[in-house]
């Protein structure tokens, strides 16, 4: 047996056997340094990156921590976004799933305030929310933190950089000084340390610096002179290496939209991520581009943060960040479990500085290499294999990924055979009202087609393509 196995860990049979069944054999790094730690009640801080396992380390110490019996809420998590909450919930349930009755509350802004007051009146074990939300309803008296015994920031450095300092203050003042407070984040900038001394009580400190083999991300610089020059080696750069999922990261809002807007005129399939967009048309967003029926997408390190993006081809940085750090974040989200990763960073002639702070950083040399001819703006990029069905039913209804598979594989009654095959059918995402399955872009037209003239749970739904 591995030495890094759950089962040395102090965690209840009912946890260790879902651990199982989910296929969490062995812990990752960040997970058997900060385990331990946080499962014997000391206060934690952890620096990992996305795809550590992070969540799953704070998410066992809250579990292991909670009475069920007592229903008030004992654990809260902070988030930056939505995206994140809802990741960090959907986690929590999966590993709570063999202890009963265990209720996950999520409070985010961006939604209705009517339904999330009814289920605050219900009642909940565990709240994850973002800081906004969560301090709305703290003023108005609809959330009580007096029985909490443990807080949890996930992605602490992004909450700060976001403007939700006097959020967390007043969630500070609110929550029992008598409780284990965790913080976890993929940087960790000066202003993080004020909030350590204040808050917590001799953390004691976990860093796990990459969970990727370095040599999996193939890392290219390109020098430009002009912001002109800046788009067209983007284009450049995606026309070479034609990748079938690529993120760019811009440092603005403004921008993003900017050179998402610029290549889409250039007949790029390609969407805008950041703070300005509506809930909506976020949530629209991330899951054609996690559905692969968007080959780009141009985002914000803020709003890009927590995105759970298998098999990402490429990264872009349209400029570089003024932190390494961050630089290494946005890195490392490509090249992931065993998979050959590329990353390209744009540098103008006034960021030279940025490199030299890079180097020191990385101790390393960089150099620079030439873009790609001019002949690279006219090549056409790779269209999206996948397209996404929008159906107008979700979990209200009780549609389940099974049976929407079974609606589009199943026999003809004509031919008595499957018209379409499982490999041509991509992932299947279920919402409150709708549900998403991206389908073989070549297949697309039938798969609607077996969707609106075929029925769900024995009944009829409308369905449509799903465009921006």
């Amino acid at each position: 047996m591995s030495n890094n196995n759950f089962s040395k860990l102090s965690l209840s049979q009912p946890l260790l056997e879902n651990l199982a069944t989910l296929g969490y054999n062995e812990m990752t790094p960040i997970q058997e340094q900060s385990l331990p730690l946080i499962l014997s009640g000391k206060d934690v801080v952890a620096q990992g990156k996305t795809g550590s396992g992070k969540t799953a380390a704070f998410a066992l110490g809250l579990l292991s921590n909670l009475s069920v019996k007592r229903f008030r809420v004992q654990s809260l998590v902070l988030c930056p976004t939505r995206e994140l909450a809802d990741q960090v919930s959907k986690e929590i349930r999966r590993l709570a799933r063999a202890v009963h009755n265990v209720k996950v509350l999520t409070l985010c802004g961006g939604v209705p305030m009517g339904p999330q007051i009814g289920s605050l009146e219900h009642g909940a074990h565990i709240i994850v929310g973002t800081p906004g939300r969560i301090e709305d309803h703290l003023n108005r008296g609809r959330l009580n933190l007096d029985n909490l015994n443990t807080l949890v920031l996930d992605e602490a450095d992004r909450m700060l950089e976001m403007g939700f300092q006097s959020a967390l203050d007043l969630i500070f003042s609110l929550c029992p000084k008598q409780r284990q407070t965790l913080l976890f984040s993929a940087t960790f900038p000066d202003q993080i340390k004020p909030i350590t001394q204040s808050i917590m009580k001799n953390p004691e400190t976990v860093k796990v610096v990459s969970t990727h083999d370095e040599s999996s991300i193939d890392q290219h610089f390109y020098q430009v002179a002009t912001g002109k020059q800046r788009l067209d080696a983007v284009r450049k750069l995606l026309a070479m290496y034609q990748p079938q999922s690529s993120v760019i990261f811009c440092t603005t809002k403004v921008e993003t939209q900017s050179v998402a807007d610029q290549l889409v005129s250039f007949g790029v399939s390609c969407a805008a991520l950041h703070g300005d967009l509506e809930q909506r048309e976020r949530d629209q967003t991330l899951t054609m581009f996690a559905n692969k029926s968007i080959s780009v997408l141009v985002a914000t390190d803020v709003a890009a943060r927590g995105l759970d993006i298998e098999k990402l081809d490429a990264v872009i940085n349209y400029q570089l960040s003024r932190d390494p750090e961050v630089h290494v974040h946005r890195i490392g989200r490509t090249g992931r479990a065993g998979s050959q990763g590329i990353a390209c960073s744009i540098v103008a002639e006034n960021e030279i500085h940025l490199i030299i702070k890079l180097e020191d950083y990385l101790k390393q040399s960089i150099s620079f290499e030439e873009l790609p001819g001019d002949a690279y703006l006219e090549k056409r990029l790779a269209k999206p294999t996948m397209a996404t069905l929008q159906i107008d039913g979700g979990r209200k209804q009780k549609v389940r990924p099974g049976d929407i598979l079974g609606a589009l594989t199943a026999k003809s009654k004509s031919s008595g055979k499957s018209e379409l095959t499982g490999d041509q059918i991509g992932k299947i995402q279920i919402f409150d009202l709708k549900a998403y399955v991206a389908v073989d872009r070549k297949v697309a037209d039938l798969a609607l087609r077996k969707i609106t003239t075929g029925k769900l749970k024995g009944k009829s739904f409308k369905a449509r393509y799903m465009r921006l």
